[in-house]
């Protein structure tokens, strides 16, 4: 006679298989985890970089502006008042008013700023404690790069800025380099926007 055992084996996990199981899903969770880490962070790199690419172009577009029209301040000094390669200073009216504003570009760590000095007081003075300072761009990373470059009238386009100590009067056209990189450990990579500015108030006759 054959007997059947009534009662099934009862079948389950063991603990070893519940450790592993932990640790793979664990491995997966990091992995997930990682992975996203990672996403957010490139979009933020490059969320910032298109942002200080943004910054760069508008600024450039009202340095240009500004700087074409140097003129004499509005106490009769000369147009142009420091021209350095991290910066650069001069007159003109950027307000529309009677009066020319001392305007100072500068680079200052990794953020290109503006000055604006207003003339005030009996008899009118240029009050470097009354500049008003803002931020343009950022994530400037210019290094060993001139900021600012300055030519004389025999500049033809290929030919050697002027060297420091420069002479004030024989500047004539003024360039501008700007490297932007907001995070030189991460790509895309630096960009680098350059431009020219002709003073028409300083061309020779």
């Amino acid at each position: 006679m054959t007997f059947f055992n009534k009662y099934n084996t009862k079948s389950g996990f063991t603990l070893i298989e519940v450790l592993v199981s932990i640790f793979i899903l664990t491995l997966i969770g990091l992995a997930v985890s990682s992975f996203f880490k990672d996403i957010f962070s490139f979009n933020r790199i490059i969320s910032g970089s298109l942002t200080a690419q943004d910054e760069a172009r508008r600024a450039l577009k009202t340095m240009s502006a500004e700087i074409r029209t140097a003129s004499p301040s509005s106490l009769g000094a000369y147009p142009l008042t420091q021209t350095a390669a991290s910066s650069f200073a001069f007159y003109t009216n950027i307000d529309g008013d009677s009066f020319k504003e001392q305007v100072r570009y500068f680079l200052e760590g990794a953020t290109l700023k503006k000055g604006v000095i207003k003339p005030s007081g009996s008899p009118l003075t240029y009050n470097p404690a009354n500049e008003i300072i803002t931020e343009l761009i950022h994530g400037v990373a210019n290094a060993a790069t001139p900021t600012f470059s300055y030519y004389d009238e025999n500049y033809d386009g290929t030919t050697q800025g002027l060297v420091e100590p420069i002479n004030i009067s024989v500047v004539r056209l003024v360039g501008i380099t700007v490297v932007i990189d907001y995070d030189p450990t991460q790509p895309p990579g630096p960009m680098t926007l350059t431009t020219q500015i002709n003073m028409r108030n300083l061309k020779d006759n």
